[in-house]
C-alpha cells in the first residue's frame, strides 16, 4: 500500500538514475513506479533489486501509469531532447541531467516547451545544495567579501585516469553523444560560477585529453575556461580534469574587495580585516546524513545522494505549491545559459 503523502515518479536511466535518482526521490517523498532503460534484461534486474514495480524500455508505457507526475532523466545527453519533450507533452514535471543538451539550440527548445506547458523543469545540478557551496553562495550574496574580483574553481580527479578500468558512463568519451569532461563536469562548474557570481561570458577556453586515450576519436577529459562576470567584472577560472592520477585535489576560492572565501574539504573559510575563521553552516543549509554507500557503488555516490535528495524535495515543494519554480534549483533557463557557455568554449577551441 502506498503512503498517501507520496507522489509518483518514473526514472529514465539505469546507471546514475538507478544509483542516485531512485533513492533521492524516495528520500524526498516520491514513490518510484517505473525504471526505463535501453537494455530490457539489465533494466529488469536493476528494477527488481531496487524494488521498482515496472521495468520497461518504453517511456510512453511509464508515462501512462496512473498518478505519475514527475519524470527524471539520466539517459545519455544525446537522448535528452526527445525524452524531455515526450515527458512535457504528457504534462509531466521533469528533472533532466546535465549536460542538458547537445547544444544551446536544443536546450532552448526544451526550455520553451517547459515554459509553455507550465511544468516544473529543473537541471540535475545537485551540488547547488551541498552545504559548503550553498554557504559560499550566501556569503558572496550578502557582501561578506565585498565586490568579487577573482574566482578559481580547479580540480584534479582520478575518475577516468585508468584506461583499463571499466567506464560506468560509456557516452563520456563519445563526442557524438555529448561526451567529454567539459559537459559532464564543466557544466557543474559553469553553473557554480553563475549561481555564485551572476551571468558570465567566455573569454578563452581550451579542452584537452590528459589520460592515455586516442586523441583523434576520444572526447576531452580536461578543460580550462576563463570567464568574466558581467555585473562585477570578476575574472573566473574553471580548470578541471577527470584524468589525473592520485588523490582528488582542488581549489575553490573567491577573492573580493573586502575579503576572501574558500572551501577546504567541507569547511568554509572567510578571511577579512577581522581575521581568518571557519564559518558554520546555518541550520537551513544542513543536509541529513545519507546512508552508507551500497556495495559496488560508484565512489562519489555518497557525495551526490543527499544534495540530490534536497533537489528532489524542492521539486516536490514546487509541485505541491502549484509553482513552476523549485527554490534554489537550476531551471531549464539556467540550463540554456550553461549550454551557451559550453557552446562558446567549444567554438573557441575549434577556431584557428
Amino acid at each position: 500500500m502506498h503512503d498517501v503523502g507520496e507522489r509518483a515518479a518514473v526514472v529514465v536511466g539505469t546507471s546514475f538514475g538507478a544509483r542516485v535518482h531512485v533513492p533521492a526521490l524516495r528520500g524526498a517523498g516520491f514513490r518510484v513506479e517505473a525504471l526505463v532503460g535501453r537494455d530490457p534484461e539489465r533494466t529488469a534486474r536493476r528494477a527488481e533489486r531496487l524494488g521498482v514495480p515496472l521495468a520497461t524500455t518504453s517511456l510512453g508505457e511509464a508515462l501512462a501509469l496512473p498518478g505519475v507526475e514527475l519524470v527524471t532523466i539520466a539517459a545519455p545527453p544525446h537522448q535528452h531532447f526527445g525524452l524531455v519533450l515526450e515527458a512535457i507533452a504528457a504534462g509531466k514535471h521533469v528533472i533532466c541531467e546535465k549536460p542538458f543538451a547537445l547544444d544551446a539550440a536544443e536546450a532552448t527548445s526544451m526550455a520553451t516547451a517547459a515554459s509553455g506547458a507550465g511544468v516544473v523543469a529543473v537541471i540535475g545540478h545537485e551540488f547547488r545544495f551541498a552545504p559548503e557551496r550553498a554557504l559560499c553562495q550566501r556569503l558572496i550574496a550578502e557582501g561578506a567579501i565585498g565586490e568579487p574580483r577573482l574566482a578559481s574553481f580547479v580540480g584534479y580527479v582520478p575518475l577516468v585516469a585508468d584506461t583499463s578500468a571499466a567506464i560506468f558512463s560509456e557516452w563520456w568519451f563519445d563526442p557524438g553523444r555529448g561526451g567529454g569532461w567539459l559537459g559532464a563536469s564543466g557544466s557543474h562548474l559553469v553553473d557554480q560560477a553563475r549561481s555564485w557570481l551572476g551571468e558570465v561570458d567566455l573569454v578563452a577556453a581550451t579542452t584537452d585529453l590528459v589520460s592515455d586515450r586516442d586523441r583523434a576519436t576520444t572526447a576531452d577529459d580536461a578543460f580550462t575556461l576563463m570567464l568574466r562576470a558581467r555585473t562585477s567584472g570578476a575574472t573566473v577560472v574553471l580548470q578541471q580534469t577527470g584524468g589525473s592520477w592520485g588523490p582528488v585535489a582542488g581549489l575553490t576560492r573567491v577573492a573580493g574587495t573586502l575579503g576572501t572565501v574558500w572551501i577546504d574539504d567541507t569547511d568554509v573559510w572567510l578571511a577579512d580585516r577581522s581575521g581568518t575563521r571557519i564559518v558554520g553552516v546555518p541550520a537551513d543549509l544542513v543536509l541529513a546524513p545519507g546512508p552508507p554507500p551500497a556495495p559496488g557503488a560508484q565512489r562519489f555516490s555518497h557525495l551526490e545522494l543527499m544534495p540530490y535528495t534536497r533537489l528532489c524535495e524542492r521539486v516536490r515543494e514546487a509541485i505541491e505549491q502549484g509553482s513552476t519554480v523549485a527554490d534554489g534549483a537550476a531551471s531549464f533557463a539556467d540550463g540554456v545559459a550553461v549550454m551557451k557557455v559550453l557552446d562558446d568554449a567549444r567554438a573557441y577551441q575549434a577556431s584557428p
